[in-house]
């Protein structure tokens, strides 16, 4: 029992950080008019929690691992809460970007930390993944009802949207100090490594930055930031190689399985940021929908909340994670394919079937995708292989939505179904990757007792 009042508490941060993402991209307009911001500015408001988040999210997995991840968890939800309510309070652009950046290098440290808990506190097998299907299923719950939050709060004032995850991280903070327990094997002496530690978020930031840039096109100062990040990265590798206790054993990385899930992640995630960039920008500007209208249209997404903690465990443990994944970025590749003949006047009947089959895309991948990051890690790496993933998908993130914008430069209608075409590519790529993962992975019959296949098994992975 007390397990399962951890996975609560657990999945309240994981939702917290999910809706705090969904519900300012629905504010976002109503920002700009309150503030008077640039679209530079603007951008930048969402670039900057991607650029803390992705630049430190390695870090921020390692730390986990080597100081404690009840520590970590807790010392930065504190974090994550101050930020949000000092954004809440801004009044100038500045202001409103130094908020999101800490907000998300904050968010940096708690991810990982929580998805290791999670798996500290379930041993491997049925129960492990019937709680990481909760727990991935309450986090795209938070991306998908966030909209409809958003929608409701910026009716009241935009505000709120940083105001609500404080009240939320507050009762979570409250819940999780006598609950959680630090169940992570630890180094009886954490040697912490500097120096790896410097030039990994110093490379990682800048790769970020180069990403966030695309947006503007492939210019010879975006060149440049890219060849700063690599040089750093290249750095990085040199130090790990020589470290006595390395902050990314890089071995890790010669996993082909590994590399495949959070590939996969990456993609799926720059095919769903993507699209819902576009669709936000089609309902509010081209359309004229609300804020609220907009996050009811998109209520029907929410249909993953429902289904990834009780259908998707029961389906990976009969046909294994690699099929079920298959399915579910299958789904995504239908669901935006459908979406491609936008119209000015589409009605909202022949948009529902796109809506309902990306929930349940959702259901079907997001699950499996956070069962295979640890699948196969040994236990006292399970936050580096946390922010590995969320690594991906933040990066995945920041690739979809400059994508799009570089896509849908034209404006307008033929803006809006240019940039729908790269939701399509993407997904289609990581359904290519998928089925990459099933033919090589011979058929097996399933384990005894339901267990999920490990990673060295697994079809998918």
């Amino acid at each position: 029992m007390r397990a399962w009042s951890v996975l609560l508490v657990l999945c309240g941060a994981i939702f917290l950080e999910g809706i705090d993402v969904a519900m300012l991209n629905v504010a976002l307009p109503a920002i700009r008019a309150d503030l008077g911001l640039s679209t530079g500015v603007l951008s930048g408001v969402v670039s900057a929690y991607v650029l803390g988040y992705g630049g430190f999210m390695l870090l921020g997995g390692r730390a986990a691992d080597l100081l404690g991840r009840r520590r970590m968890f807790l010392s930065w939800l504190v974090v994550f809460l101050a930020f949000s309510g000092l954004g809440g309070l801004a009044t100038e652009g500045w202001m409103l970007l130094a908020a999101r950046f800490a907000t998300g290098v904050a968010a940096a440290f708690l991810a990982p930390a929580g998805l290791a808990l999670v798996t500290g506190h379930f041993p491997e097998g049925p129960q492990r993944t019937r709680a990481l299907g909760v727990y991935a299923g309450t986090a795209a719950g938070g991306f998908s009802l966030g909209l409809v939050a958003g929608g409701l709060l910026t009716s009241i004032g935009w505000r709120w949207v940083f105001f609500a995850p404080v009240v939320l991280a507050t009762l979570i903070l409250i819940a999780a100090v006598p609950l959680l327990r630090d169940d992570g094997p630890r180094p009886p002496r954490a040697i912490f490594d500097l120096a790896g530690a410097v030039t990994v978020t110093t490379g990682m930031l800048l790769l970020v930055y180069g990403v966030v840039r695309l947006e503007h096109g492939l210019t010879a100062g975006t060149l440049a930031v890219f060849a700063l990040a690599a040089t750093a990265l290249a750095l990085f590798v040199a130090i790990e190689r020589r470290a006595a206790a390395p902050l990314v054993r890089l071995a890790i990385l010669r996993s082909p399985s590994l590399v495949r899930t959070n590939l996969v992640a990456l993609l799926f995630l720059a095919s769903f940021a993507g699209f819902q960039f576009m669709v936000t920008l089609y309902l509010q500007e081209l359309r004229g929908w609300s804020p609220l209208q907009t996050g009811l249209a998109m209520l029907v997404v929410g249909i993953d909340t429902v289904l990834a903690p009780t259908l998707t465990p029961w389906l990976v443990d009969r046909f294994g994670t690699g099929r079920v994944l298959f399915g579910g970025v299958a789904s995504a590749v239908a669901a935006y394919s459908l979406f491609l003949p936008v119209a000015p006047d589409r009605t909202y009947a022949a948009m529902l079937p796109g809506l309902l089959l990306l929930g349940l895309a959702f259901a079907l991948s997001y699950g499996p995708l956070t069962m295979a990051a640890t699948d196969g890690v040994d236990e006292p790496e399970h936050g580096l292989a946390g922010g590995l993933l969320y690594t991906s998908i933040q990066f995945g993130t920041a690739l979809g939505i400059a994508g799009v914008t570089a896509l849908s430069t034209a404006g307008g209608m033929d803006g809006i179904r240019a940039g729908l075409v790269l939701p399509v590519v993407a997904a289609a790529a990581a359904l290519g990757v998928t089925a990459v993962g099933l033919r090589r992975t011979p058929p097996s019959a399933p384990p005894p007792g339901g267990d999920v296949p490990s990673a060295r098994s697994s079809a998918s992975r």
